[in-house]
């Protein structure tokens, strides 16, 4: 091969580069109001669509938005890294922690604690044994 076909090969392979490097999408603005209009609208658009096709979750979706608000920052930070916990878990292990959580909701935190201390020292065959006493309900389908 030619020093100028190696040239134009060279040239070709790395034009599409160039290209995505000018392409590059700018850093966004750090406060929602400095959002252009249709940027709002592309962050807005999946909650939107959400609300559109689920009537009966609406008043849920409202009541914890009003929960997020009225969070500290520190307990807002808790509740990311537990929701970034739940989407990494397994689905065997989102049931788990689904039964648990469904079993113990409405209980005294004293109960809590003492069941979790002693689920904590079960076997994984009496955990399996519990879990099947005690299943999570049905998943939602965001789950």
């Amino acid at each position: 091969m030619t020093r100028n076909a190696r040239l134009l090969l060279l040239t070709l392979l790395l034009a599409p580069l160039g290209a995505f490097a000018q392409t590059a999408p700018a850093v966004p603005p750090a406060e929602w109001d400095k959002l252009s209009p249709a940027q709002r609208e592309m962050l807005v658009a999946p909650l939107k669509e959400r609300w559109n096709a689920n009537p009966e979750e609406r008043a849920r979706m409202l009541e914890r938005a009003r929960r997020w608000q009225a969070m500290p920052p520190a307990q807002r930070e808790r509740a990311r890294h537990g929701m970034s916990r739940w989407e990494h878990m397994p689905p065997k292990q989102r049931d788990e922690a689904r039964a648990l959580f469904h079993f113990m909701r409405g209980q005294p935190e004293v109960e809590r604690k003492a069941f979790l201390a002693q689920w904590r020292q079960m076997t994984p065959q009496q955990k399996r044994d519990w879990l099947s006493t005690h299943p999570a309900p049905a998943r939602r389908e965001r789950d």
